[in-house]
Parts: structure tokens; C-alpha cells; sequence
């Protein structure tokens, strides 16, 4: 068994008010100092359908043992804790003393850590990022903000409202807002390369946007073709900034060049549900993870210089099945420079998936990688844990 389940409920009784048992939306590592040769231990998580939310820091330091499993023995430490109003709908580090928190209140909050006292406090917040206009809506009717990214000193948002917010950390208003940027609710968003961010919609859309450019619209749209389905998560390869992963409604993963026409590379038949999240390893990318509604957590395998792969799926004994086909023509990209993700071959360099929860559990919300350790949060009022990925 990979991972290890830690329940808030194991904490004693005067700790329960901060953390209790709440359902997590989100959950982030802090990043590690440049040139640091520690590995992953804090993270933050961010709660969602409770009468109260919150974000909270957690540490797996030098306490308990590994498992012979790779498996954390031992309960996560709650650092602090600090109170969020509405869902936490997005979370991401700016820095390792600050974290971005995305409401379903439309707000956006930049959070503080004290490690000296070991407390949260707000540093900076915009209440009103985003809001529905126009007829039937009221004066100033929230639309929650369903999506961060942070590259300091910015901050770009996104949400129902269609808005694309960029903020800096030392200005108290926006420096661009698109107001009409889309017609439908953005779910995610990242950096290309620093001027430029890729959204994902709830039509299936994959739209660029190039802040150099003072017009509201964008430079590049791709889309599915056939059924508009939503598009829930995005990311962007660490090292080939044209390489991007998304995951939608119907549980497909898609790899995209953008670079290559509008449609996806290729399609990859991953989760039976909603898939959360997608996220390639930062420092391996050939390595990728997945997370569901479906209750399920995947780490797919297009590393090459592995051995041959015997098998295009291992999931623990589960059957299940595995498809994938490109779409997409590469035959003019020069060989040496397509990245494994972009394989007009996929049955010659397979892929192999290993589920990393031992069953299946209720919704994996969230899921973050850093080094050889990954933590998700689930609906099922849990924390997973491993910190031995490549074991």
C-alpha cells in the first residue's frame, strides 16, 4: 500500500474546532528554498461544503516512521489553521510564507504564515474578483473564483464569471481585468511562459491569452471536437511550455501541443468520472498524476528509458481497460524534440498507470507532487500521503 490515511479525527478534542473533519477541496506543498536539498514537508489544504472552511498547514516532519510501504505512520501535524469564507476553490503557494486562496465567494485572499507563533493571518485580499453583471443578476451578485495560478509578483484568477483577473501582490487593485474574456465558466488556468496563460472551459475550450496584447481576446483557441465537454483541470509541462495536460467531465485525459493545429494530440482513456486534477511532476515529467470523482489517484508512466513496459495498465488487480490514440500528425516535428507525452505511437511506448490508493474511496479532490512525495485530499474526510513515489 502506497498511502497511508490520516483522519482529522485522530486529533485530541481541543484541536478538533480548527481542523474537525472536513471534506478537502485542495491541497498544495510548500515549495522548498532554491538549491535545497530537503524533500516536501509542509503542505496546505484548503476545506470545502462545511458550515465553516478553512485553510490549514500541515507538517509530516521528522515524527512517526515509514512503513515498510512507503506509507507515513503517524498523524499529520496540524500547524494552524485560519478560517475561509465559502469553498476554497483554488489553493497555490505565491512564496513560502504566503498562500493564494480562491472562494466560492468570488474573493481572493493571500494568507500569511507565522512560523514563530505558528499562526495564518490575511496579508492582502480583493473581495470582489469576481461577479455576474447584466440582466437577472443583482448589483453585485458573486461568481465564485474557480481557479489561481501565482508566478511572483503575479497573481492571475479565473472564474464562473468568465473574468480573468491579474493581480500584483503589492497592489490593492487589479492591474488587467478581461471582463467578457469568456461566455462560459473558466475552471483552471496556467502560465505558458510569464506573459502568457492558457484557461480551460466548461465548453471544452482551450484558450491563450497574451497580457502584451491590450485587446480581450484570446491569441489561440483549441477545442474538442464533437460534444463540448467541460474541461476541469489544466497543466503545463515543466519543461516544454507547448506540451499541455487537461482533464474534463467524461474522465479523458488529453495531451495538447499548441504549436500543432487545435485538437488534442492525442486521448487517453483514463478516470469512469469528473477528473479534478492533473499534474505532471516538476522535476520528471515523464511521470503524470490524475485524481477523480470516481475515487480514484493515478500515476501514468511515459518514461522511455524504463524497461519495456509489460502491460499498458496495472491497477492493483482491478480490471479495467485502456485506450489511446493520437489524432494529431507529427511527422514534421523533428523526432529528437518530441516529448514522450507527444508519441504518435502510443501502443510502441506505452504508457503504464498504477493506481496509488489501495481502494477505491469517495471523490480524490486535489492532488500536489513534489520529489519523491505526493499528498491528496478526498470528500471521504481524509489526507493521503506518500513520500516514496519511485520506490
Amino acid at each position: 500500500m502506497l498511502l497511508r490515511q490520516q483522519q482529522c479525527s485522530n486529533f485530541s478534542s481541543n484541536q478538533t474546532g480548527k481542523c474537525g473533519v472536513y471534506k478537502i477541496s485542495k491541497t498544495r506543498w510548500r515549495p522548498l528554498p532554491p538549491g535545497s536539498l530537503q524533500t516536501a514537508e509542509t503542505f496546505a489544504t484548503g476545506s470545502w461544503d462545511n458550515e465553516e472552511n478553512y485553510v490549514s498547514l500541515w507538517s509530516i516532519g521528522d515524527f512517526g516512521n515509514l512503513d515498510s510501504d512507503g506509507g507515513f505512520e503517524g498523524d499529520h501535524q496540524l500547524l494552524c489553521s485560519i478560517k475561509h469564507h465559502g469553498d476554497v476553490m483554488d489553493l497555490q503557494f505565491f512564496d513560502q510564507e504566503r498562500i493564494v486562496a480562491a472562494s466560492s465567494t468570488g474573493c481572493v485572499t493571500v494568507f500569511l504564515h507565522h512560523p514563530n507563533n505558528r499562526t495564518l493571518s490575511v496579508s492582502q485580499q480583493w473581495t470582489a474578483a469576481h461577479y455576474h453583471t447584466g440582466p437577472g443578476s443583482p448589483s453585485c451578485s458573486n461568481a465564485p473564483c474557480t481557479g489561481i495560478v501565482c508566478n511572483n509578483p503575479e497573481i492571475v484568477t479565473v472564474g464562473e464569471d468568465g473574468r480573468i483577473n491579474l493581480f500584483r501582490a503589492d497592489h490593492k487593485e487589479a492591474v488587467r481585468t478581461i471582463d467578457n474574456a469568456d461566455s462560459s465558466t473558466l475552471h483552471a488556468v496556467t502560465f505558458l511562459r510569464t506573459p502568457e496563460i492558457l484557461t480551460v472551459n466548461s465548453i471544452g475550450q482551450l484558450k491563450i491569452w497574451d497580457f502584451r496584447q491590450q485587446g480581450n481576446e484570446p491569441t489561440q483557441i483549441l477545442s474538442l471536437t464533437g460534444d463540448r465537454v467541460p474541461l476541469h483541470c489544466v497543466d503545463r509541462h515543466p519543461n516544454q511550455q507547448h506540451v499541455v495536460a487537461t482533464g474534463g467531465q467524461d474522465g479523458m485525459l488529453s495531451i495538447w501541443d499548441v504549436r500543432q493545429g487545435t485538437m488534442p494530440v492525442s486521448l487517453l482513456k483514463a478516470h469512469e468520472a469528473e477528473m479534478w486534477e492533473v499534474h505532471f511532476h516538476p522535476s520528471n515529467p515523464d511521470h503524470l498524476f490524475t485524481c477523480s470523482e470516481d475515487g480514484s489517484l493515478w500515476h501514468w508512466d511515459a518514461s522511455t528509458d524504463g524497461p519495456e513496459k509489460s502491460s499498458l495498465f496495472h491497477q492493483g488487480g482491478r480490471n479495467s481497460t485502456f485506450l489511446s490514440h493520437s489524432i494529431s500528425n507529427q511527422a514534421n516535428v523533428h523526432q529528437s524534440l518530441i516529448s514522450s507525452w507527444l508519441s504518435t505511437d502510443p501502443a510502441k511506448d506505452r504508457i503504464e498507470i498504477t493506481s496509488l490508493l489501495p481502494n477505491r474511496t469517495l471523490s480524490v479532490n486535489s492532488l500536489d507532487v513534489l520529489g519523491p512525495c505526493l499528498v491528496c485530499g478526498t470528500d471521504a474526510e481524509a489526507i493521503y500521503v506518500t513520500r516514496q513515489l519511485f520506490s
